[in-house]
């Protein structure tokens, strides 16, 4: 249920230019400021949740549903065949293009 709220009020136009105003938006006009009174607390209290199955420190079975703890590495199923080297290859020194010449 939410708070009451206080009975202030706000600077605005006269009645007659309100009525004015609301019937040429076509809606009822709803002020852009922020005032104190309208607004909530910065710091709310904390809200009351029930106590789930793993709001105690010991004995908790959060260990026996921990999924980072049915991880393996991978099975192999058959072994690799066993694969030719490759031969040596040359190391050949990067030589540039040919060069252009601006000037």
């Amino acid at each position: 249920m939410p708070p009451p709220k206080a009975n202030i009020r706000i600077h605005d136009v006269n009645p007659f230019l309100q009525a004015v105003r609301d019937f040429l938006l076509g809606r009822k006009h709803t002020l852009a400021l922020r005032f104190q009174d309208a607004l909530s607390t910065r710091s709310p209290p904390p809200p009351v949740l029930p106590d789930g199955p793993a709001h105690k420190l010991s004995a908790n079975y959060y260990y026996t549903r921990d999924a980072r703890r049915e991880v393996f590495p991978p099975v192999i199923i058959a072994p690799v065949p066993k694969q030719i080297e490759g031969g040596e290859t040359s190391l050949k020194r990067i030589t540039p293009g040919k060069v252009y010449q601006w000037d």
